[in-house]
């Protein structure tokens, strides 16, 4: 699996003395950015203490900033800090799973519904060129942008609902599954990769049609079949998993 911590160490510019609050933005964004595409794609095992040396390392910052971005990833539900101990990945069982995924199956199901009754031609135009962003990494076998633009799709429609409230609360389970969200696509028996793919094929039929009721039971079905392929990605022998390259 791709990763966007380069394995050499080069470290994140940091921001000049006088770049003020804007480039430590910046730069807290882009350590929360890798870190936590490290810890979605897999690079650290389920249930594994997240090491922070070799982490501070590899991005070229100090503990603090590290730490910083920890507690984002925690309080998004992807690792769990340990007093005194550090932080560890958060490990789902399969009944989280089946519970999580169906709690996100009803929210997406819900912002497709909405968002065909509010969405604008110009938000349906920037969900095509996703799509056929996400269809070109898929051509050449680039997970790790694929799931990008693939997150990107299913936030946009959440947008598009114009409700706040089911934004939030997508965000806050949507964070909990991302890591087990972007393994699935790796179950080899479903082929997950190639079945998703088509299903947002339908996605954007639906929406380009602005087909209320059947966009709404297409997410619905999509987030179904990604919850099966996550547990039998869950359970499938360690052997099989994938590797990095």
């Amino acid at each position: 699996m791709k990763s966007t911590i380069p394995d050499t160490g080069v470290p994140i510019t940091p921001p000049s003395l006088n770049g003020g609050d804007r480039q430590e933005a910046s730069l807290h964004g882009e350590i929360l950015l890798r870190l936590r595409d490290y810890v979605v794609e897999g690079n650290i095992p389920e249930g594994g203490r997240v090491p922070e040396r070799q982490l501070c390392e590899m991005l070229g910052i100090s503990r603090t900033p590290l730490r910083e971005a920890l507690k984002v990833l925690a309080a998004e539900g992807l690792i769990e800090l340990l007093p005194n101990r550090g932080a560890r990945v958060r490990q789902l069982s399969q009944r989280d799973l089946e519970e999580l995924f169906d709690v996100m199956a009803g929210l997406e199901s819900l912002a497709g519904r909405l968002a065909c009754e509010a969405i604008t031609d110009a938000e349906i135009t920037a969900i095509e060129q996703l799509h056929y962003e996400m269809y070109g990494r898929y051509l050449h076998r680039d997970m790790h942008g694929y799931f990008q633009a693939n997150q990107r799709i299913h936030e946009s429609i959440v947008a598009a609902a114009r409700n706040e409230t089911l934004k939030a609360a997508y965000a806050n389970f949507a964070g909990r599954i991302r890591r087990i969200r972007y393994s699935a696509n790796f179950a080899r028996k479903r082929q997950r990769w190639a079945e998703a793919m088509r299903e947002h094929e339908a996605i954007l039929d639906a929406l380009r049609r602005r087909a209320a009721s059947e966009l709404s039971d297409i997410l619905f079905q999509h987030l179904r079949n990604k919850r099966a392929a996550a547990i039998e990605h869950l359970t499938e022998p360690r052997e099989d998993a994938p590797v990095s390259s």
